[in-house]
């Protein structure tokens, strides 16, 4: 299965995707970690546009080939990656969830982007200012929303499992 998580920067993804990964034995894909070694090989003399996203859909499609669970952790924001991931899931010939990560009280997403510090060497994270505005499409289908104003982690694992049921 695809677990194909989406949130802005700053709202839980990777600490909910990691939780996710390590209760079910699944391959936790980050597009933060690809697209900093592709800037790390320091091979694009542009700024980098899709390039990770496409890296991303090929691993995820190669490991669930193999029959592993995969949770792409992206911020993936427009209706077009959304939907590139579901074909991912079904070029691949299995179901996909998708599982939106929020975080409604917007003082804790301030202070929580302002507080944070990153963990892949190199890698630069968008300051408050860039997280509001970046574009992020409305949602246009069903999915699972967890909220981690209000969510603890086991709350959002067992919300996942309860749709997985």
């Amino acid at each position: 299965m695809l677990m194909i998580l989406s949130g802005l920067p700053g709202t839980g993804k990777t600490t909910v995707a990691r939780e996710l990964a390590c209760r079910l034995g699944a391959v936790h894909i980050r597009i933060d970690s690809i697209e900093q070694a592709i800037r790390a090989a320091g091979t694009l003399a542009v700024p980098m546009t899709d390039e990770g996203y496409r890296v991303d859909y090929a691993v995820a499609e190669d490991n669930l080939r193999l029959g592993r669970t995969v949770i792409a952790d992206s911020v993936n924001p427009l209706q077009i990656t959304r939907q590139a991931w579901r074909n991912v899931a079904e070029r691949a010939g299995t179901k996909s969830i998708d599982i939106e990560i929020t975080c409604s009280d917007l003082e804790e997403h301030r202070r929580r982007v302002e507080t944070r510090h990153g963990d892949i060497p190199g890698h630069r994270l968008p300051d408050w200012a860039e997280v509001v505005a970046r574009e992020y499409h409305a949602w246009d289908r069903d999915r699972v929303i967890v909220d981690t104003s209000t969510d603890t982690i086991e709350a959002a694992v067992a919300k996942v499992r309860a749709r997985l049921s």
